[in-house]
């Protein structure tokens, strides 16, 4: 299983910290959460994914 840094995720997407952030709390836009380990949040990449699709799926 790979996990995603908060840099990664922004990187991925070309968002902000302030839009992650966003995205975390909506839930019309149900963003996977993070796991937060110390003061780092990663993202399941797996679920990252599944969102992505479901996106995609969603968009079509």
């Amino acid at each position: 299983m790979r996990y995603l840094t908060t840099s990664d995720v922004k990187d991925r997407y070309h968002i902000s910290t302030t839009t992650l952030w966003r995205w975390c709390k909506s839930e019309s836009i149900a963003f996977p959460p993070p796991i937060v380990l110390s003061r780092r949040k990663l993202f399941k990449e797996e679920e990252v994914e599944a969102w992505e699709r479901s996106r995609a799926k969603a968009a079509a």
